[in-house]
């Protein structure tokens, strides 16, 4: 299975993953790995800082031909939806009673006015979102217009599960966390070497042209106490998550591509192992079985030993007995 795309909020493609010239049909039952393609692609999304009305909130949606994902957060919770094409169908159908159309044409408005909600756009034909608020889950409403005719949608989110938080927030944070502390290590580094080009550059003579270029040897220490003096309070400032989802999203994408990698290379892995494994078992089986026939007879192979014991019922090799000839004596 490919690696899904994931979108680019400025300037959203408008067709993305595999979806491209899927055809879906009603009720037709969806391969596993379609929907499980749906979180994949969810998790390389970036996030998006939306304001509905009083309400601030992290976005990423993955939407295709055979349905969508979507994923929420205020920073206190967050929610999540999965729908396939048969699902978003007969949502369509109960919500707009005068539209009549393919689920995949559905899809295709739902990535539209989704796309355009995560850019932060006004949305096609002035589409209007709005939320609300349940103890187990949010619902945002979508108003718009198919077709010359009105379009309603609601996506129907649920809390999200633990695994899946950690999923999109909480391993990606470490992992750019790490990225972050090992850039300022990588620049301390390369700012000595500079220090030590430019005390060179003194020692033989040379001097800046102007006073403003002089520069103070750079002291590690101090700039790291400098900065958790004055930048802190800043930094912890997160609010509602804007400055995350505006100033981080490019490291969020690589993070969670590169540990999405590293997911499957780990699976493929544990795969081919598990794998030799069984082989090995059954090869040793066999080797097992070798020496105890061998006290039997010594004409039969390991072929033969598999073969006779995997029949029905287990037959056991025929051993022909050499008669003893008695002893003759002298007066027999």
């Amino acid at each position: 299975m490919a690696d899904p795309a994931p979108f680019s909020w400025k300037g959203c493609a408008r067709t993305v993953g595999r979806a491209g010239g899927y055809d879906v049909t009603v009720g037709k039952e969806k391969p596993e790995w379609k929907m499980e393609e749906l979180e994949h692609g969810l998790r390389l999304q970036p996030w998006a800082w939306l304001r509905l009305a009083e309400d601030a909130l992290l976005a990423k949606a993955y939407v295709t031909d055979w349905g969508y994902a979507i994923l929420l957060s205020d920073l206190q919770h967050v929610w999540h939806e999965r729908a396939d094409a048969g699902a978003v169908s007969q949502r369509a159908k109960e919500l707009n009673r005068r539209l009549s159309a393919t689920p995949s044409a559905f899809l295709s408005r739902l990535r539209d006015l989704t796309c355009s909600w995560l850019e932060g756009s006004a949305g096609p034909q002035g589409a209007a979102f709005s939320c609300e608020r349940s103890p187990d889950g949010l619902t945002v409403r979508v108003r718009s217009e198919l077709s010359g005719l009105p379009f309603r949608w609601n996506f129907q989110c649920a809390l999200a599960s633990p695994s899946m938080v950690s999923q999109h927030l909480l391993r990606p944070l470490m992992g750019m966390s790490l990225v972050l502390q090992c850039q300022v290590r990588e620049l301390a580094s390369l700012l000595r070497l500079k220090d030590a080009e430019i005390q060179d550059y003194q020692e033989n003579g040379a001097v800046p042209s102007r006073d403003r270029l002089k520069t103070e040897l750079f002291d590690e220490n101090a700039f790291l106490e400098r900065v958790m003096t004055e930048n802190l309070p800043e930094a912890c400032s997160i609010e509602n998550g804007k400055p995350f989802a505006v100033k981080l999203q490019d490291l969020y994408v690589a993070v969670t591509k590169q540990e999405f990698q590293a997911g499957r290379k780990r699976q493929s892995s544990g795969d081919s192992q598990a794998s030799d494994r069984t082989s090995s078992n059954e090869t040793d089986g066999g080797l097992l079985i070798q020496p105890e026939l061998q006290s039997s007879t010594l004409s039969l192979s390991v072929a033969e030993t598999l073969n006779m014991e995997t029949s029905l019922p287990m037959q056991k090799p025929h051993l022909s007995k050499v008669k003893r000839k008695k002893p003759k004596g002298l007066f027999s």
